[in-house]
């Protein structure tokens, strides 16, 4: 980073990340436990994850591994009481988990989309339904969904993906007005094109491309992302909820 990153006071927090084993979701993991919150590294991949932790824990944090598939109730709910009732608290959700299916509509496949939606927003429904239980009787939490700027402004070969985007901001908006009283507050930060996994997989061509469209004339980093979602996770953020925080390099304007 070339400019100082923000911080902000989690200490002694307990914060659970989806797909924390790469890119965006690393990124979130690696900058909540700097900022003092244990973290639950949630993913498919249990091996990836280790690597997340154990980073975590070589600078001195506190985290712990947990591999989930976050289309399964049983799993989601076995991973949310785990990290409460072992951290005996739980402050901190980041939905972030999600795949791609791309292909034109004609093309898609049942599978294809029934997978990036039960991932993609089945996955972030049934973590935020099992985590608010938790914090409402707390009276507090920060739920971060990952939405993304295709989910505003659409994609051609992407109907399955921006539509469960789209899915995350209204599912975002309709909870921060059940959930504000209990002083839960529930935020999406949209990414725009982000080097990442699953960015390189378009290829650099298209990548290339992508960029001389874009204001800023490059990618974001994931970190960048990640300092947006340490914001709306910690306390200065208490009276944004219901929000969509845009980190697109002036992509969407």
């Amino acid at each position: 980073m070339t400019t100082p990153p923000i911080t902000s006071d989690l200490t002694g927090q307990a914060a659970i990340v989806t797909g924390a084993s790469q890119g965006i979701g690393r990124a979130v993991a690696l900058v909540l436990a700097r900022n003092g919150a244990k973290v639950a590294c949630v993913a498919r991949n249990a091996e990836k994850l280790r690597e997340t932790v154990a980073a975590i824990e070589g600078a001195g944090g506190q985290a712990m591994a947990i591999a989930c598939d976050v289309k399964d109730r049983v799993s989601v709910d076995g991973a949310v009481d785990r990290v409460a009732d072992q951290w005996e608290r739980l402050d901190i959700l980041v939905n972030n988990a999600g795949v791609t299916r791309d292909t034109l509509l004609p093309r898609m496949s049942d599978e294809e989309w029934d997978e990036v939606i039960d991932t993609n927003l089945r996955g972030a429904f049934l973590f935020a339904r099992a985590a608010s239980r938790h914090m409402m009787r707390a009276r507090y939490g920060r739920i971060i969904n990952m939405a993304s700027v295709a989910g505003l402004i659409g994609n051609a070969g992407q109907t399955n993906y921006s539509a469960s985007k789209a899915g995350l901001i209204g599912m975002t908006r309709s909870l921060s007005r059940e959930l504000a009283g209990r002083k839960v507050t529930i935020n999406a930060v949209a990414p725009g094109f982000i080097e990442s996994d699953m960015t390189q997989a378009i290829g650099p061509a298209v990548l290339e491309e992508a960029a001389k469209r874009i204001p800023a004339k490059r990618l974001g980093r994931p970190e960048e992302i990640a300092y947006a979602v340490l914001f709306l996770a910690g306390p200065a953020a208490a009276y944004v909820t219901g929000q969509v925080l845009t980190v697109d390099g002036g992509m969407t304007g």
